[in-house]
């Protein structure tokens, strides 16, 4: 029995030395340095795209970079993958931020709606939506959502959202 426990053990300590190691992958200055912005830029998001793994969030974020870079298709594959692979709510409301973001607004829209039909009782995103609503020249689409936000909950996040949206100011993200 003995023997077991050292073994497993010893497995364990070696799984965990390697997730450490896979996780501080150290960025090389070479990836960027003395180079041009693109080949810098493709470099170190190369790098993300590594580090990220499988997390969804991380991805997300790389993919928005590429997107908003001018490399859409790369950014776009990411989303796809995302998105394709039963995605969380959350996964959903981040990429339509960054198809928001990218002035995209009908391809932002379709993803915000299902995320409000998906979370019809999440104050705060109800009014987040409903801003970009207001921003995009739906005041009564953007108002019927702060309705619902605030028969919820009068969450300050929710509230400033929407204030802000009066003025041309978009949610903080």
């Amino acid at each position: 029995m003995k023997v077991r426990h050292v073994v497993v053990a010893t497995l364990l300590f070696v799984l965990g030395v390697a997730i450490g190691y896979a996780g501080s992958r150290k960025v090389d200055a070479s990836s960027y340095r003395s180079k041009s912005k693109q080949e810098a830029a493709r470099s170190l998001l190369e790098q993300a795209r590594q580090q990220a793994g499988k997390g969804s969030w991380e991805r997300i974020a790389v993919g928005r970079v590429y997107y908003l870079g001018g490399m859409k298709p790369e950014g776009q594959a990411i989303f796809d993958e995302v998105l394709g692979r039963k995605p969380e709510s959350s996964d959903i409301f981040r990429v339509a931020r960054v198809y928001r973001e990218a002035g995209e607004w009908p391809k932002a829209k379709a993803l915000f709606d299902q995320y409000v039909k998906d979370n019809p009782k999440e104050e705060k995103g109800l009014a987040e939506v409903g801003s970009y609503y207001m921003l995009n020249g739906d005041r009564a689409g953007a108002e019927e959502l702060f309705d619902r936000s605030f028969r919820i909950e009068s969450e300050m996040w929710a509230t400033v959202s929407a204030a802000g949206s009066y003025l041309g100011v978009a949610p903080q993200e």
